[in-house]
């Protein structure tokens, strides 16, 4: 499969702007082939722009944002992962990425399950034990979000269940260039899965994203990677890189879970 990631710098409470945005790389990832494409977090409105913003522009997953990125899937026929705020039937307000494929049928929607002090919890409710792997082209594949990706066992029930391609969009900020840099890399070959991280670049209010999106192979090598620049990422993925890389690094064989037990119930 091959795989598309559109880093570039926040355009907050613009969602009609968001949108255009993405039905422009859209195109352009459709026209180098690209089966998915993959955005930041909070894509359709920025993600520091305080709790008051986001009450007013949180949607429901079906909301009209959903069915404008419906539309923008099927005419260029590419499966999109995007980040939004979304208002649930409850009322509660969360911090989600839908994955839409290329028909326009929504394959998931996933809330942020860790949220990354004050400036998150301030605008968000932490997401449900909902983990979901889907079928996407015949890839297996699961979400998270950021912060997530920064505690290894979100990404290993996700590998366990079957996950071979992680889909994290971000909105990670200076000083935090090693999970860029070193950790997204690390939980790749610990699940030996492939994992795409994409970021934002440019500043944000008081926020200075680091940008550094990349798609990364199961042996933890750099299939593609940003810079601080606006840009879009196109890598191949190959299934057999993923089933070859669990017969020679068989972590996921080996675990013996019944060690592992939280030690704060001791």
């Amino acid at each position: 499969m091959r795989i598309a990631v559109y880093q570039g710098a926040p355009l907050p409470l613009d969602v009609p702007g968001n949108l255009e945005r993405l039905h422009q790389q859209a195109q352009a990832a459709a026209a180098r082939g690209a089966e998915l494409l993959v955005c930041p977090e909070m894509f359709l409105t920025g993600y520091n722009i305080g709790a008051e913003a986001v009450a007013r522009l949180a949607e429901a997953e079906d909301g009209p944002s959903a069915m404008a990125v419906v539309e923008i899937a099927q005419s260029n026929r590419i499966a999109i992962a995007y980040g939004y705020p979304e208002r649930a039937d409850d009322g509660r307000l969360y911090n989600a990425v839908q994955l839409i494929d290329a028909h326009g049928s929504s394959l998931c929607n996933y809330r942020k399950t860790h949220l990354f002090g004050g400036l998150d919890r301030a605008m968000f409710s932490p997401g449900p034990d909902h983990f979901p792997v889907v079928q996407l082209n015949g890839w297996r594949l699961g979400l998270l979000i950021c912060y997530d990706i920064e505690f290894p066992e979100n990404a290993r029930r996700l590998a366990l269940a079957g996950a071979e391609l992680i889909l994290v969009p971000t909105a990670n900020m200076v000083p935090y260039d090693f999970v860029a840099q070193v950790t997204v890399r690390a939980r790749a070959y610990e699940n030996q899965c492939y994992l795409v991280y994409a970021n934002y670049c440019g500043a944000e209010d008081t926020i200075q994203y680091c940008g550094q999106s990349s798609i990364v192979g199961p042996d933890g090598s750099l299939l593609a990677m940003a810079g601080r620049e606006a840009c879009l990422l196109v890598s191949d993925l190959e299934r057999q890189q993923v089933i070859q890389g669990r017969a020679n690094t068989p972590y996921l064989h080996d675990l013996r879970p019944e060690l592992y037990g939280d030690p704060r119930k001791g």
